[in-house]
């Protein structure tokens, strides 16, 4: 529930992923959940699929708080709701304890009047919650609350929110809302085809934008108007549209996330069927955050571990509506890649180079062309103008059949994945002809064809009739919205080719190491240097050579057996930066500097008021780069893991990379790669390669620690850790954890 802990969320998941059956709407589909298919930290490996079918298609409504009053609020949703059920072929039920009739219709006082269990009830009342106890005995599937007053707007909001939620559950009722509206419900162009956008929203107004796409062409199949979420939230609506055969990609507008692992796993299951989703997520700046709170009662969570989140999953961010009206309808639309490589054809050179600018800024590989090909080229295109890749035709060659030459020479060459064709203003007639051109060529090539028109008229024939009368052509109004659509077009197949699902490979029972673990864990507490390294090693992370003492004599003693020089450490659970402190020392080479160095560390600490458990001797570990690998814990998404430069780089240069368990080995190296400094461990300036496999290791260990010790770890700081040499591994030379 909104405002609940992590531990909580997953709970309420798991109820729902044992309980959620046919009587409840909630029918599992496609990979069910079973009772007991959990991991190991007890959180859910799948997610059942919604029965949502009678939701959007309803053979019965009831609308509770019916009017026909002009100039009422009510009375207008009552008509777009009884003009809509017309037009479906559901029987609609007025329901209002004051009225005989509502539009002709007859009316009953109550939900308990009701001639026949329904599939939806509309809640048209300022207080759903008495309606909502009584649909359990009227048989209702789902409930749509449109009240507002809820978890927006604080904690007394949010407790009866809880209540509303309890009441449905008891009800065996499905509750869309509260604080949501009609969207469900809106009129959807039935004479379109090919494959539909399905759009999430938690915000109605949100998704107008891309409803107004039907008007262009675009194909719409649902609307899921999610508000606050008591009940079903995002996730459900994904898994559902996941399912859908008729759905070509999914476009959410998100304010904030329930349930972490819910979302991942819908997310999961529309990566395994390879249905694109694209979200614009707000909640980037406090400011938006806090709107967001304010508006559907949303934890939106931290939004580097919500990127994060997104990204390994395999959901395309954006940052604008436009950008997800262009995305989604682009994804929805086009055939796979048969390759990545991009070529601009254009009709100026200006044009041209402007738009490979960006294009290659963005990431998109322009291959540039053969000798063979711009030799081919330069047949319809004079020999002084640029034909490699941007290709600069001069512009008058697409006022003839030397146009339609180009663009099939273009898409005939094996290196070519995706044509794009810039025209920034029209220039009839030979714009019109450049565009059925391209139109023509697009019908008859399995590669994408996108063309910008960047007249901001919008009214020209080329426009309006002939590219948006084409499904075949991807026809975008900006640069910018181009070249994010195409890169996020790429990057999906890319993802789906490679996806294997993180969920079948997560552990489900404890390892060895746990047992261990469990034995060192002090709940409420932080661990000392030396508990936290013992912590590590029942994992089998690598740490010096070291031992605690607890007196001057044993200090020598130690270093005789770790090896000559040696490193000491004052050692104590409050001491979580020693070196400002003086409490390290480095480099010490006799049993006399050993000594004096163990009355100095005590000496300190005892002016600082550290409790010492005693003072570690350790090994001198050679240089390497350092690096540093963290656990977390985020309100929504539960454990997270941080990879990133170490030693004091972390704090300077904040040069971090995260990930939300489970994950691969491909995850983990691709956290690598998203680091500035990750050309540090290949070796520069002479400088051999570093053990980048160790690291990856390491990685994949701590998240191991993080799902078996779940919410007992709080925190847990391995800093820094020395990636060695490549083959010698690597050494976490100090350690930090926090229990709960």
């Amino acid at each position: 529930m909104l405002g609940s802990t992590h531990g909580t969320l997953t709970t309420d998941l798991r109820a729902r992923v044992v309980a959620c059956g046919p009587a409840t709407g909630g029918a599992v589909h496609g990979s069910a959940a079973v009772e007991g298919d959990v991991d190991v930290s007890g959180r859910p490996l799948h997610a059942p699929v919604p029965d949502l079918d009678r939701l959007f298609r309803p053979e019965s409504v009831a609308v509770v708080g019916a009017s026909d009053t002009e100039g009422r609020p009510n009375a207008g949703i009552t008509r777009q709701l009884l003009r809509w059920s017309q037009r479906v072929g559901a029987h609609l039920y007025p329901v209002h304890p004051g009225r005989r009739t509502v539009f002709g219709l007859p009316c009953v006082p109550s939900v308990a009047d009701l001639p026949e269990p329904v599939d939806v009830a509309v809640l048209l009342v300022a207080d759903p919650l008495p309606v909502v106890e009584r649909l359990g005995a009227a048989k209702a599937r789902f409930a749509v609350a449109f009240a507002s007053g809820f978890a927006e707007t604080g904690t007394a909001g949010a407790a009866a929110q809880d209540r509303l939620a309890a009441a449905a559950e008891r009800a065996g009722v499905r509750l869309l809302g509260p604080n949501t509206n009609l969207n469900a419900f809106e009129e959807f162009r039935e004479d379109l085809e090919g494959p539909a956008i399905a759009l999430i929203t938690q915000s109605g107004h949100q998704g107008r934008p891309l409803y107004a796409l039907q008007e262009l062409g675009v194909r719409l199949s649902h609307w899921a108007p999610t508000g606050n979420e008591a009940d079903l939230e995002a996730a459900d609506f994904l898994s559902y549209f996941a399912e859908r055969p008729e759905v070509g990609a999914v476009a959410c507008y998100l304010e904030g996330i329930r349930d972490g692992r819910a979302f991942l796993l819908a997310a999961d299951r529309a990566a395994r069927r390879g249905v694109p989703v694209v979200a614009v997520k707000v909640g980037r700046t406090a400011a938006g955050a806090r709107s967001a709170a304010s508006h559907t009662g949303k934890l939106t969570g931290s939004d580097r571990v919500v990127d994060a989140a997104l990204r390994q999953s395999g959901v395309i961010r954006v940052d604008a509506l436009d950008e997800l009206q262009d995305t989604a309808t682009l994804l929805a639309r086009a055939r796979p890649p048969v390759t990545d490589g991009v070529v601009v054809y254009a009709i100026s050179g200006g044009t041209g180079a402007h738009f490979a600018d960006l294009a290659t800024a963005a990431g998109l590989r322009l291959p540039r062309l053969s000798q063979a090909r711009q030799d081919e080229l330069h047949q319809w295109i004079p020999g002084d103008l640029n034909v490699s890749n941007p290709v600069d035709n001069g512009g008058h060659p697409v006022g003839d059949a030397r146009g339609r030459k180009i663009i099939d020479a273009l898409l005939a060459d094996p290196d070519v994945g995706v044509l794009i064709c810039p025209i920034t203003g029209p220039f009839p007639p030979m714009s019109d002809r450049l565009a059925r051109d391209l139109v023509d060529a697009a019908e008859e090539t399995d590669k994408l064809v996108c063309v910008v028109w960047g007249s901001p008229v919008g009214t020209e024939s080329a426009y309006r009739d002939t590219l948006l009368g084409s499904s075949r052509v991807a026809t975008f109004r900006t640069f910018g919205n181009c070249v994010t659509a195409v890169r996020a077009y790429l990057d999906h197949h890319r993802f789906t080719r490679a996806y294997r699902s993180p969920f079948d490979e997560a552990p489900r029972t404890p390892s060895p190491s746990y047992r261990k673990a469990q034995a060192l864990l002090r709940p409420g507490h932080r661990l000392s240097e030396h508990a936290a390294k013992q912590l590590l090693r029942a994992y089998g992370i690598r740490v010096p050579r070291e031992q605690l003492v607890t007196s001057a004599a044993a200090a020598v003693r130690a270093a005789s057996l770790v090896g000559y020089p040696v490193v000491m450490k004052a050692s104590a659970p409050q001491l979580a930066h020693k070196t400002e402190l003086g409490l390290v020392r480095l480099g010490l080479t006799s049993a006399s500097q050993v000594r004096d160095t163990y009355r100095e560390l005590t000496d300190i600490a005892r002016c600082e008021g550290a409790e010492l458990d005693g003072v570690l001797v350790c090994q001198l570990v050679d240089p390497g780069v350092e690096m540093m690998v963290g656990v977390t814990h985020d309100e929504v998404f539960g454990p997270t893991v941080t990879v990133g430069l170490g030693g004091v780089l972390v704090e300077v240069l904040g040069d971090t990379a995260v990930r939300v368990p489970p994950f691969g080995e491909d995850q983990a190296r691709a956290m690598l790669g998203e680091l500035r400094g990750r050309a540090l461990l290949d070796g520069v300036r002479g400088a051999p390669p570093r053990d980048v496999d160790a690291l990856v290791e390491v990685v994949l260990r701590v998240q191991r620690m993080a799902l078996e010790l779940g919410g007992a770890l709080a925190e847990l700081d391995i800093n820094p850790l020395v990636v060695l040499e490549r083959g010698q591994g690597a050494v976490a030379l100090d350690a930090l954890a926090v229990c709960r």
